[in-house]
């Protein structure tokens, strides 16, 4: 069949043109939209501009052709071979490709958008400033394929293979990139905030100045990996490996890295405000300096040595320990729950709920803080549902004074501890009004004694309050608890610590929050 005859019977009607033999043939702006060309051989032919919206090109053999500006759109194009096809400014939106072979074709500024591209051969193709926005290339392999400039936003690319592809400046936000192979790529200045790139290969990467805030990196490989300037604010990195990774000046501001592996890397500059810095593994780390100002604007500088390094990285985290003289029971349990839920709803910053270890004659709470500066806050909401909350509140607040004797001639540490006070009255500000859950008045657990300590991050423990009785309750053989020694004071002061043990804990605490080299700009 002739071109002529092809489209004069297209014209009358007919859509069926299975396994034509059309080489090199001229379909230049030809219309052949929702025909069916499955087998057709179509190498090396001209179809610049063709309309084949629709069409079925199942195992087409497109090798060569030329389809610049063409209308695929919607196409069926699932086992086709393209191979070194020009698509250049082709609309390929919402088409199959699945497992198509487009090796080395040119798709510069081709429409993909949301087309399905399931384990599709790109290697080596040509994607600049492609669309790709949503489109599914799972298990796809652009291994050395150029996608610089390309937009790739909320695209599936689980498992797909980009060995050594250039996606530098590609927008790959809200991507998923789960398993992916990505050695060696090119992704600086890449956009991949919001991605999914848990458990992905991004060995000796290149993701310099890359945007990835609020992305998910946990158990990624980012061995050798250039991140100098990245942005990984927020970003999830448990149990990432950083080894030998250059991390100079990235921005890693309330990233959440516990179990990550940064051996052998350098740190030197990045900005760490709000950074946990315990469960990593450091050995052979180089970081001259970090930057903790909460807005990384280089306002609080700590400067390091191998020593303080050490110790700076190797910190325990910050942790409240709420210790109440009887067992939680089922009931109390519910209440204890409740009541911290009412709390967080007017001061979401509490964070997460306790971990809860239950003996027979005690209830261990313990809270972890964000850093040592909130210890002090999240003490004062966490006893509050307790008897014991009046009197420990009032050891807070004793403490803070004593604090503020301590760095009485020392301005920066002063106006440190002045914003702790701040937002210690925001959040009392926040809890006006609140009403703790019925069940908790009713409960007698809510009114035994309680001891609450706090840790920070240089192992230094600090007791806030002690009941008198605490500890003084006893079970009997027959499994009753009873009260010894009693106190009659309905709100006593119980135990607090010294001037001395305050002081110690606030010099060990501006230590490790910090250091001794800290400056302002």
């Amino acid at each position: 069949m002739n071109i002529t005859e092809l489209l004069d019977r297209y014209a009358a009607g007919e859509r069926n043109f299975t396994a034509l033999e059309l080489r090199e043939a001229n379909l230049s702006q030809v219309n052949l939209s929702g025909a069916d060309l499955r087998d057709i051989n179509l190498s090396i032919a001209n179809l610049s501009g063709a309309n084949l919206q629709r069409a079925n090109l199942q195992r087409a053999k497109l090798n060569v052709a030329r389809l610049s500006s063409a209308n695929l759109s919607g196409a069926c194009l699932n086992e086709a071979v393209l191979n070194v096809a020009n698509l250049i400014r082709a609309d390929l939106s919402e088409a199959q490709l699945v497992r198509a072979q487009l090796i080395r074709a040119e798709l510069i500024r081709a429409n993909l958008s949301e087309a399905n591209l399931v384990e599709a051969d790109l290697t080596e193709a040509d994607l600049r400033e492609a669309q790709l926005r949503l489109a599914n290339l799972n298990g796809a392999n652009l291994s050395g394929a150029n996608v610089q400039g390309a937009s790739l936003a909320a695209a599936h690319l689980e498992q797909a293979m980009l060995h050594g592809a250039n996606l530098n400046r590609a927008s790959l936000r809200a991507a998923n990139l789960r398993g992916a192979e990505l050695r060696h790529a090119n992704l600086g200045r890449a956009n991949l905030s919001g991605a999914n790139l848990s458990g992905a290969n991004l060995r000796w990467v290149d993701l310099s100045g890359a945007d990835l805030r609020w992305a998910d990196l946990s158990d990624a490989k980012l061995s050798g990996a250039n991140l100098i300037g990245a942005n990984l604010s927020h970003a999830n990195l448990l149990n990432t490996s950083f080894v030998h990774a250059d991390l100079t000046q990235a921005t890693l501001i309330d990233a959440d890295w516990i179990g990550a592996d940064l051996s052998g890397a350098i740190l030197t500059g990045a900005k760490l405000y709000g950074v946990s810095r315990f469960g990593l593994k450091t050995d052979g780390m180089t970081c001259e300096w970090v930057d903790l100002s909460d807005k990384g604007d280089s306002s609080q500088i700590h400067h390091l040595n191998i020593e303080s390094a050490r110790q700076f990285f190797n910190a325990v985290p910050p942790t409240i320990e709420l210790e109440v003289d009887a067992a939680l029971g089922y009931a109390e349990n519910f209440a204890l729950s409740e009541a911290y839920q009412r709390l967080t709803e007017r001061y979401p910053q509490l964070g997460q709920p306790p971990s809860v270890e239950v003996c027979r004659r005690r209830t261990v709470l313990k809270f972890r803080a964000k850093s040592d500066e909130h210890l002090l806050l999240l003490a004062y909401a966490f006893i509050m549902p307790f008897k014991d909350g009046v009197a420990t509140h009032r050891n807070i607040e004793m403490m803070l004074t004593m604090m503020q004797e301590t760095v009485a001639n020392r301005p920066k540490e002063r106006a440190h501890l002045q914003m702790m006070e701040s937002l210690l009255g925001e959040m009392v500000a926040a809890f006006e009004g609140v009403e703790m859950p019925a069940r908790v008045a009713e409960l007698e657990f809510f009114r035994v004694p309680t001891r609450v300590s706090i840790t920070n991050s240089s192992d230094q423990q600090l007791l806030v309050h002690r009941h008198p009785d605490f500890g003084r309750r006893l079970i009997s053989p027959q499994g009753v608890v009873e009260e010894v020694l009693l106190t009659t004071r309905s709100t006593p002061m119980g135990q607090m610590p010294s001037a001395n043990m305050v002081r110690e804990f606030l010099q060990g605490f501006y230590y490790q929050e910090h250091g001794t080299t800290l400056h302002q700009r």
